[in-house]
């Protein structure tokens, strides 16, 4: 699963695309809690993170949402800039 960022502790995956793996999301992992993020709506679909973690990952995906769906569609993974 590729690393997209890294930022605040927080780290950012993308699993490759499989038919079953929709919709399009992100895995945030921050210690020990981990969670998969929609891409679309920011919207926590699986597991937890933190409240004040959740908001950045869902600043960051705000930034870069067009970079993770063009990601998502071409399995053309590329490193992003953190959330600064």
């Amino acid at each position: 699963m590729p690393v997209l960022s890294r930022f605040y502790g927080i780290i950012i995956k993308m699993y490759f695309q499989q038919a079953e793996h929709n919709p399009p999301h992100i895995h945030a992992i921050y210690n020990d809690d981990t969670a998969s993020i929609e891409i679309q709506t920011g919207e926590l679909t699986e597991g937890y993170l933190p409240p004040k973690a959740l908001a950045m990952v869902q600043e960051w995906i705000e930034l870069y949402k067009n970079d993770l769906l063009d990601m998502w569609n071409t399995q053309e993974f590329k490193a992003l800039p953190p959330l600064e």
